[in-house]
């Protein structure tokens, strides 16, 4: 249990009568997040584990704070058993590399889950693991029951671009883990290349959001973002495919913002033609309005090693174009946003951005932004852009 001091100055009444003895956890109203801790009528617990403490915290015999209680008559105690928590603060110092299970749901949705990670992403038995929480012996069987392995795959699409929801588990990237702890699958969608039916990149769809309330969305746990500070978890969620074959998922925060997330593969003979069409929407939900809404997009590369090498190099960045060169020189990724106003590179991971930013938004309006993710091979890269720019985007 832990005992949080509010600022109230409300005397107590009468004694407290507290459980067999043990230690609390004190937290004094300056190390409370603005939210709803800072309301009488609604405060977050977690239970206390010592291998995660909270920032600004100390531990204190339950007789000592009892002490320190009565004599400043200043704070109201809070007993909270952990089944009321309505969300845990991230641990101060979680593994880099830590990245929680989802246990599906049903045999149907495992069934789902393993075609895609042994089919498609060469998942391990191990790597399974990582991403489902199952035991190795249950996954096996499942295989085994369902048919799965690499030699009973299905024949991959020869029109389009192969995209698939990314199962989680196996980390996206290859380093600056600590700039991604936790990463959350449902944000994530992977895109494989057209001539290696192996390798692919993870698009982000958005890693994160802003607002002028702060960071307002964030799909790993490196920072905290305005609901972590009020210790409100977010419900996880996973693309629904549409009946069209593409991917779209809506959330609704706490507070009313709200954003739509799809893409789409098109079709088309030429390979140089083929992509992933993208579209946020956002909508504030509030009563105020909302500005410096700006979106953070990350195309990961790990999945696609001839993309990367821990260098920006190999880049360019025209906005709102962000080209990334293969090792052998002759093919290229290219990925675009409306209204970007950030085009870069993260040589640590490796990834590209082509970062936008939303229209300030009135209380009920909306807008929508479009992105582009393709693959390119030849020695006219600057001419393709140029067609996108044109053809997808509407420049003159």
């Amino acid at each position: 249990m832990d005992l949080y001091c509010i600022g109230s100055r409300l005397p107590f009444s009468n004694p407290i009568q507290l459980p067999e003895p043990r230690n609390f956890r004190v937290r004094s109203n300056s190390a409370l997040p603005a939210g709803p801790h800072s309301r009488l009528d609604s405060v977050g617990a977690a239970p206390y584990d010592r291998g995660k403490p909270y920032l600004h915290t100390s531990l204190f015999s339950v007789s000592f704070a009892m002490s320190c209680l009565r004599r400043t008559a200043c704070c109201l105690l809070l007993l909270l058993i952990p089944s009321l928590s309505i969300g845990a603060e991230p641990p101060a110092n979680p593994p880099i590399d830590q990245v929680t299970p989802r246990p599906p749901a049903s045999d149907k949705e495992l069934q789902r889950w393993l075609e895609n990670m042994v089919w498609y992403h060469g998942y391990t038995v191990d790597e399974i693991e990582l991403a489902t929480g199952l035991p190795p012996d249950e996954i096996k069987a499942s295989l085994e029951k369902h048919d799965i392995s690499p030699a009973t795959r299905p024949a991959l699409p020869t029109d389009q671009l192969l995209m698939l929801p990314y199962p989680g588990g196996r980390h996206p990237r290859i380093g600056f883990l600590e700039g991604a702890i936790d990463p959350e699958r449902e944000t994530k969608i992977s895109l494989f290349t057209p001539w290696d039916e192996s390798s692919y990149v993870v698009m982000d769809l958005p890693e994160a959001l802003w607002s002028n309330l702060g960071l307002t969305y964030l799909a790993h746990i490196h920072v905290p973002t305005i609901w972590s500070k009020a210790g409100v978890d977010l419900e996880r969620q996973e693309w629904k495919e549409q009946e069209d074959g593409s991917l779209a998922l809506t959330r609704e925060l706490p507070n009313g913002i709200r954003y739509e997330a799809m893409a789409r593969v098109n079709t088309s003979e030429d390979p140089n033609k083929r992509a992933m069409l993208m579209a946020l929407k956002l909508t504030n939900g509030t009563d105020q309005p909302l500005d410096d809404l700006r979106v953070q997009n990350c195309v990961m590369l790990k999945g696609a090693p001839e993309f990367a090498e821990i260098t920006n190099d190999n880049k360019t960045f025209e906005n709102p174009f962000v080209i990334c060169r293969s090792s052998a020189g002759d093919r290229y990724i290219i990925t675009a946003w409306e209204r970007c106003v950030r085009p870069w590179g993260n040589v640590r991971c490796p990834c590209l951005h082509s970062d936008p930013q939303f229209p300030d938004l009135a209380p009920g309006e909306s807008a929508t932004i479009k992105g582009w993710l393709s693959f390119y091979e030849g020695d006219d890269v600057h001419g393709e852009m140029k067609r996108i720019a044109t053809e997808y985007f509407g420049e003159k």
